[in-house]
């Protein structure tokens, strides 16, 4: 069937229309110059897509990067003001890189290779040159139905209506999971091109059968009751990860501003992972997310893992995404290598690599509660968690290891063991694999393990 016409993809005819504003102000010029007494950086980003806080939402709440450029204003006489731009997802970013009106942006990793791959068409070329958060199996991506839909595995969308974002991450892995399940992802279902929030609502109003997003939009439907998880991303074992990106020209002659940049980001990971909670519920009162949302992802054993390294792993599975935006017609050949710039990095951040993510534990957050309680079994979880007051308790997929709302999750009893798991049809796989397991409701799953 025809595709709809990409609404997400930058209208290149009228970027290039678009004049170009200077991101310096005083006598600056787009690129700035050394005349200017005041200098103003545009940053874009995504408030909702919280798997970029530390370059977005919380580094902006935090002031470290007005902190940054304040230290240097005081060393060479200029005054540096950041204009921090949000949008809804990272085409519209591109759009205004390519125009020279955003400096730095940051986004997930196939709309960074869109904009490598406009900002070389346009004569902007852009450079990636840090990580915010990623997932090392593709557990940010989910796709989820309706509540009470009889869906139970992505064989069931075949001739389907399924809302994604085209060229977003989430659109990748629908893309892919179909083809694992034998699904023509172009004609076997009935891809509506749209927004995260529009697809959101679609869901709710069925018009829609199922919705492939990205972090934070599955998490945020299951917790309010808005969807059931139909398939974990990190089943496709594939990294995802969103990163930051900034114009080469910029790069070159504002060097020291994105060396302070990507010092506050880092400062701004720092805090992530030492005040997760608290980090957790700062980012809920910029965006509007419930807290317990942004925690599941963001959190001590949260879905994604923020570390501004640009991983090997991760520009591999960068290179292997290529292919899936060329046959969907929306990037050429793009070369991972050129766009890929660590020296920033290595340059402004001494050791800027933590430690690889560890294997998450079941996770309680009490109300009123400032840290939450870690747990060496989902039994254990759920003993703790039972009779008391809790605003979260959270439990990683059996399989997959992707963190998920106890409460949300499909409970198996395996003899005097319990497991969880994202979705009905991995909870399947496992029940058909182990005789004697069955699954069981949640509040079953409470009882057995008190």
């Amino acid at each position: 069937m025809p595709r709809e016409r990409n609404p997400l993809l930058p209208l290149l005819p009228v970027a290039l229309l678009l004049p170009l504003a200077t991101a310096c102000g005083g006598s600056a010029d787009a690129d700035g110059n050394a005349e200017a007494k005041t200098v103003t950086v545009t940053v874009g980003y995504q408030s909702k897509t919280i798997n970029t806080v530390t370059a977005g939402t919380l580094l902006r709440s935090l002031g470290y990067f007005e902190e940054e450029l304040a230290a240097r204003g005081k060393k060479d006489g200029t005054t540096y003001k950041v204009e921090w731009q949000d949008y809804a997802t990272g085409a519209p970013i591109t759009a205004q890189m390519t125009a020279g009106k955003i400096d730095i942006g940051s986004m997930g990793d196939f709309p960074l290779l869109i904009n490598a791959a406009r900002g070389k068409q346009l004569g902007q070329p852009t450079r990636l040159v840090s990580v915010t958060g990623y997932n090392l199996r593709g557990g940010l991506n989910t796709v989820v139905s309706a509540p009470g839909s009889p869906l139970r595995s992505l064989a069931g969308l075949r001739g389907k209506k399924v809302s994604t974002s085209v060229g977003s991450a989430a659109d990748g892995t629908l893309v892919r999971a179909l083809r694992q399940a034998g699904i023509d992802p172009d004609k076997g279902i009935q891809k509506l091109n749209q927004q995260p929030s529009v697809g959101a609502s679609a869901l709710t109003a069925g018009s829609v059968d199922a919705l492939s997003q990205f972090v934070a939009w599955p998490g945020k439907q299951a917790f309010e009751g808005k969807a059931t998880a139909l398939y974990d991303g990190a089943e496709l074992n594939l990294p995802t990860f969103h990163g930051v990106t900034v114009r080469e020209k910029f790069a070159k002659q504002r060097t020291g501003i994105l060396d302070d940049f990507l010092r506050a980001q880092r400062r701004a990971t720092d805090h992530l992972r030492a005040h997760p909670v608290t980090a957790a519920e700062s980012v809920a009162k910029v965006t509007g997310l419930p807290a317990e949302v942004v925690y599941l992802y963001n959190g001590a054993q949260g879905i994604a893992t923020f570390d501004p390294e640009l991983r090997p792993e991760l520009i591999a599975a960068l290179k292997e995404d290529v292919p899936v935006l060329k046959a969907a017609g929306l990037v050429g050949d793009v070369d991972v290598d050129a766009f890929v710039d660590p020296a920033p990095l290595r340059r402004a951040v001494r050791s800027a690599a933590y430690p690889k993510a560890g294997t998450a534990k079941p996770e309680l957050w009490l109300k009123g509660a400032s840290t939450t309680r870690s747990f060496d079994s989902p039994k254990e979880l759920l003993k703790a968690a039972n009779g008391a007051d809790v605003r979260a308790a959270y439990v990683p997929d059996a399989l997959t290891g992707t963190l998920w709302f106890a409460d949300k999750a499909v409970w198996v009893a395996d003899g005097s063991e319990l497991r969880a798991f994202v979705t009905p049809a991995s909870a399947k796989r496992y029940v058909d694999a182990h005789a004697g397991a069955r699954v069981i409701r949640y509040a079953d799953a409470v009882r057995l393990a008190s």
